[in-house]
Parts: structure tokens; C-alpha cells; sequence
């Protein structure tokens, strides 16, 4: 195995570790079901999103602690990704299909310009995006740049409850989207 190929694979292996620990209060990877890019956590087992706050492409500031009591998608983009232009359609369908079950959608666009990404969302999303050129906020999640596009499903008290490292298709995203939002809340004293 070449050099390359051994440092991707121990890039992998590192941050499938690393998703599965942030699902998990107490590190235990069992806690999480990993197959074919997707993490799904047990509300029980899952922890809490770091700060996800920024300025929007259109202008004005998001904090995504303002959607407390909504299941929140997010989605990590870039008008320089072929798969982020293949699942735009998925995700604005999925959002359409759920938003009045108490879910809302977020994009974040990293590493590009202000003005390529306006122009690629023109037309196919209609939620808003942080503008993220840095990639400051999907390091923040332990999504290393080279898996971009990939989606964070929080739940509605803003813990992730999955990430999904590839691109996604309605009909695999919906359901996860659905069941989440299915799930009764936290009484107060577990929160």
C-alpha cells in the first residue's frame, strides 16, 4: 500500500473514531450503528453540537441555538463539489417534505467564494446557508474538508443524532429526517 493510500486510510479510521466518540457520553463506539457513511446515535447516547453560529450568504447572522425545539439538517457544501450540485435537489425536497413536522435545514457553504456559492444556491435551495469559507465551523464537527458534502442531523435539543459523510438522496435522508423528529422530547428534567 503506497503512502497516499495508508494516511487516507488512517485519516478514515481516525475520524470514524472521532464521529462515534462525539455520539457517545462515554466514548463507547457500540453506542452508535455505523454503516455505508452514516452514524446513527440512540438519543440516550448522543452529545451536544458545538456552537454553530455565522454570516449568512444573503447577509445578516444565523445561530443555529435559535432552533432549539426544531430538528435542524445541516448540510456542509461547496458550489466546487459535484456531489453537493447532485444532492441539492434531495435536500430541497427532503426540507419540503418535512419542515412543517418541526424541522428546519441549514446550509453551510466552506472553502469558496461568496459570489460562486450565491450563484450555485440561486434556483435550488430555499433555506439559508453560513457563509463558512475557512471551514471553521465543519472542523468544529469533525468533518475534515475532504468529506464535504456531508449532512448533520440534530435533534431537537441540539445534540447530533447523525451524520451522514457522503452525499444524500431523499429517499435515504426523509426517513432518518422523519424518525427523528418522531421522537418525544426530553422531559425537562433529562434535558
Amino acid at each position: 500500500m503506497g503512502a497516499g493510500r495508508l494516511a487516507a486510510g488512517l485519516l478514515a479510521t481516525a475520524t470514524a473514531a472521532v464521529v462515534l466518540t462525539g455520539c457517545t457520553a462515554d466514548g463507547r463506539e457500540s453506542a452508535c450503528d455505523s454503516a455505508g457513511g452514516i452514524v446513527e446515535c440512540a438519543p440516550e447516547q448522543r452529545s451536544a453540537a458545538p456552537k454553530i453560529a455565522g454570516e449568512l450568504l444573503a447577509g445578516g447572522s444565523y445561530d443555529v441555538a435559535g432552533q432549539r425545539g426544531q430538528v435542524v439538517v445541516v448540510n456542509f457544501w461547496g458550489s466546487w463539489c459535484a456531489p453537493c450540485r447532485a444532492e441539492a435537489d434531495d435536500l430541497e425536497n427532503t426540507y419540503q417534505a418535512t419542515k412543517d413536522a418541526g424541522v428546519t435545514f441549514l446550509g453551510i457553504n466552506v472553502q469558496d467564494s461568496r459570489d460562486k456559492a450565491i450563484a450555485f444556491e440561486e434556483g435550488r435551495v430555499s433555506y439559508p446557508s453560513i457563509f463558512d469559507p475557512g471551514s471553521r465551523l465543519a472542523l468544529d464537527m469533525d468533518i475534515p474538508p475532504n468529506t464535504i458534502p456531508a449532512t448533520v442531523v440534530l435533534d431537537r435539543e441540539g445534540r447530533i443524532a447523525t451524520v451522514i459523510r457522503a452525499a444524500v438522496r431523499q429517499e435515504g435522508l426523509q426517513p432518518i429526517v422523519e424518525r427523528i423528529a418522531a421522537e418525544a422530547p426530553a422531559p425537562a428534567g433529562e434535558r
